[in-house]
């Protein structure tokens, strides 16, 4: 499924709950949400300036028109 990702940020957060270590996704592409299952290095290479979707097999595209109701920073 296709979506539109605000990125937070390229690399997961890494937490320990209960002495076992776990990794949070914060990219927003991980299949295995709230952790990270390794996609957020499909974002190396993005410019913050520009918004970009990633379709069903992980490709990048860049949004070539404002998006109404997306807001970029």
């Amino acid at each position: 499924m296709a979506r539109i990702v605000k990125r937070t940020a390229t690399e997961p957060t890494r937490v320990v709950i209960d002495g076992k270590e776990h990794w949070l996704c914060r990219c927003g592409l991980s299949q295995n949400q709230p952790f990270c299952d390794g996609s957020h290095t499909l974002t190396h290479g993005e410019e913050p300036d520009k918004l970009y979707w990633y379709d069903g097999d992980g490709e990048r595209r860049e949004v070539a028109a404002p998006v109404p109701g997306i807001r970029t920073f």
